[in-house]
């Protein structure tokens, strides 16, 4: 099946629930009135109370909102074919997202731009407000470790650790290159090697990689023996504590980091040296960005390649110390400058993406539902497609997190009253577009591409034989060729893959375009890169914002305790709760893993936006709207069957087997990480269960009494 029908029918349906849908919604629920002053005008102190442009805020609100969920989760949900993953974006976005975004922005500014939890308080009830702010809190931590590990994950070199005994059997007259690193011993395998697991199982590598193993003493004259009859054999059976190299990628990173002194420049340019001076500093920044993608072609082989070919142990601290910084400064001098530039990147992006989607129609290979894992027992999710499928992609059809920020500083901003449907429903939508044009591009690569990428080193065995993974070989080979000599087998967590499908859907439609008239294929490198960029800036701009809003809910919380933490200006006070923070979020990543932390990233984002339907459905009750409740009452419905059915599966599953096998192999990390797993997870039902409760009876109390209703 080609995408064009695909993305023309996506198109229509969000056009279609813009116009009638969210018109329905601001005339008879919300009642939209620019006769009546906003909260931006009336409490207007230039500070965080401002009315902004309509267009100026909607980049805003659409920068705030955007992280990873949408261009991760539907890459990872291909696990289970397109069609379940592309029916709820196309559903969710419409009928339960957007709603959620836009409800909650108009009661934030009919509530003078209070937050999701104080108007928790106010339309429920005391212990709601208190329960809400816990979650909140809670959601937030997980949220950012969530999109943290994407960033390690794309960024980050890794040691995958191979099982003893797994044959390496080299092709015809190649032998092992060996190099000694201190204690380790670096073996170079050739492409066309068949690595032999103890299962029986065989896969052949379609490219050349690294191994590192212990290297023996000098004074073991046995091992060195070993050693050397095992640097020239044919077939190399692996000794205990063997690990995979995967190199990180300098090149990504160098441009990365090359988007924080841009931002601080712009931003100092905008408020310093030259105030007010907007479309000047954007070209500043554009240009800045642009040449920072190009420029890191010459990083890989260079002397600077040590400085940015990062572990994952340092690529971790990097994004720990970013968000640690970025939540402590004054917001003009990096979060609004980086939140500016990647505003008009990410639409920009967006837009050409559709674009290169309609020009290139490319085939998607993936099922429309595959069998293999449907019904559970794939690489990401144990578990089948109800209900993974809505856990693994939520922000592209529904996410909690957004309602955070439609009750932060977008009700604040809003100048008009009308302005909350298009910056409400209309952001949303374009969200629910990137989600569809990821699951797109992931869903056009071949499938042996889409796997070889997606599966970790160390499951490779567990699931060639279901694969075939011998039968179809991989274009790896040709892949890491042409996006400059980047490593990307087993670089799972859905960045890669979705930068490496983005570059070919690109590539594909300039050649339709120019033809021979451009060296095309010498683009696809750079698409690939400025996609990494891309996507790492949808994640640090809500790592950073994120860090923020973790770090005013914790003063307030620890406010009650000591008086002067309830002040965010007070810099201890500032350091010691954005360290927490950070802290917070930063150990979910060391300890965890992509097959942990985005199944509980999305039961929390979900939990989140169940949260926020209870609250909006409880301010329609109260302010005379009941008989529209069915709105906001479906999808809650249905978000909190799939949540609860999903946490209450993983506190038994996943979560529980790292648990009890911690506490079997007396594995301190094991039962670190599942303890804290399912602590959170419990914890977070249970503030649900009690917001839920409490709203529950005044709905009853509503419905019971027909001149409410």
């Amino acid at each position: 099946m080609n995408a064009l029908p695909i993305m023309l029918a996506t198109l229509l349906i969000l056009a279609i629930g813009y116009r009638y849908y969210s018109a329905f919604l601001a005339a008879r629920i919300c009642a939209l009135d620019d006769a009546r002053v906003t909260p931006a005008h009336r409490l207007n102190d230039g500070q965080n109370y401002h009315p902004t442009h309509k267009w100026v805020l909607f980049g805003h609100h659409f920068a705030a909102i955007s992280g990873a969920g949408p261009l991760i989760g539907p890459v990872l949900a291909i696990q289970f074919g397109f069609l379940p993953g592309l029916l709820w974006l196309l559903v969710g976005v419409v009928m339960a997202g957007a709603v959620q975004d836009m409800l909650v922005l108009a009661a934030s500014v009919r509530h003078e731009g209070r937050s999701l939890a104080e108007i928790a308080r106010m339309s429920i009830g005391p212990m709601a407000g208190r329960a809400a702010s816990i979650a909140i809190l809670f959601i937030v931590i997980v949220a950012l470790a969530g999109l943290g590990v994407v960033v390690v994950k794309a960024l980050g070199g890794e040691e995958t650790k191979l099982a003893a005994e797994t044959a390496l059997q080299l092709p015809p007259n190649e032998r092992v290159q060996s190099s000694v690193h201190g204690k380790k011993t670096h073996l170079r395998f050739p492409a066309g090697t068949t690595i032999k697991y103890r299962a029986g199982t065989s896969v052949k590598r379609t490219v050349d990689f690294v191994i590192a193993i212990p290297t023996p003493p000098a004074t073991d004259v046995t091992a060195t023996a070993a050693m050397a009859n095992l640097l020239q054999a044919e077939t190399v059976v692996l000794p205990t504590g063997t690990v995979e190299l995967v190199a990180g990628s300098s090149w990504g990173t160098f441009t990365i980091a090359c988007t924080i002194p841009i931002a601080l420049f712009v931003g100092l340019y905008m408020y310093k040296i030259r105030p007010g001076r907007v479309v000047e500093a954007s070209i500043v920044g554009a240009i800045g960005v642009l040449a920072a993608t190009v420029a890191g072609n010459w990083i890989p082989g260079s002397s600077w390649e040590p400085y940015f070919s990062l572990s994952r142990e340092a690529t971790i601290w990097a994004i720990c110390i970013y968000g640690f910084v970025a939540s402590v400064l004054p917001v003009w001098m990096l979060l609004c400058p980086r939140d500016y530039l990647s505003s008009f990147l990410k639409i920009g992006t967006v837009m050409l993406l559709v674009v290169g989607v309609i020009v290139a129609n490319p085939v998607l290979h993936a099922p429309k539902i595959n069998h293999l894992f449907a019904g559970g027992g794939g690489p990401y999710f144990s578990g089948a497609i109800f209900p993974f499928v809505f856990i693994c992609i939520m922000c592209g059809a529904i996410s909690g997190f957004h309602a955070l920020v439609s009750s932060g500083t977008t009700p604040k901003m809003i100048s008009k009253e009308s302005h909350v449907r298009t910056i409400g429903y209309g952001a949303m939508l374009i969200e629910g577009l990137v989600g569809i044009v990821a699951l797109i591009a992931a869903a056009s690569l071949p499938q042996a591409d889409y796997w070889a990428i997606n599966i970790d080193l160390s499951k490779v065995e567990q699931y060639a034989e279901k694969l075939k993974m011998n039968e179809t070989p991989d274009n790896l080979a040709t892949l890491e060729r042409q996006v400059g000599g980047e490593s990307l087998r087993g670089r799972t967590g859905g960045a890669v893959t979705l930068a490496v499908g983005m570059s070919k859907i690109l590539t594909d439609a300039f050649r339709i375009v120019f033809g021979d008239r451009l060296n095309i294929d010498s683009m696809i490198k750079y698409w690939y890169h400025f996609a990494i960029m891309f996507e790492a800036l949808f994640i640090l701009t809500t790592i950073d914002t994120g860090t923020r809003i973790a770090r005013f809910l914790l003063h307030e919380s620890l406010g009650k305790i000591y008086k002067p933490l309830d002040r965010v200006d007070w810099l201890p006070g500032a350091i010691l709760c954005t360290g927490l923070v950070t802290a917070g979020w930063g150990g979910l990543i060391w300890t965890g893993s992509i097959e942990t932390i985005w199944p509980m990233f999305g039961i929390a984002n979900q939990l989140l936006a169940a949260i926020a339907l209870c609250v909006v459905t409880s301010v329609m009750v109260s302010s005379g709207k009941a008989r529209y409740t069915p709105v906001t009452l479906v999808p809650l419905a249905f978000v909190t069957t799939t949540t609860v059915t999903a946490a209450v599966q993983m506190i038994g599953g996943r979560f529980g087997d790292d648990l009890t096998a911690g506490i079997r192999l007396g594995l301190w990390p094991k039962i670190i990480q599942g303890g804290l797993n399912i602590g959170v997870t419990v914890l977070l039902l249970g503030c649900f269960i009690l917001i839920f409760a409490d709203a529950a009876t005044r709905w009853y109390r509503a419905f019971a009494s027909p001149s409410r209703a």
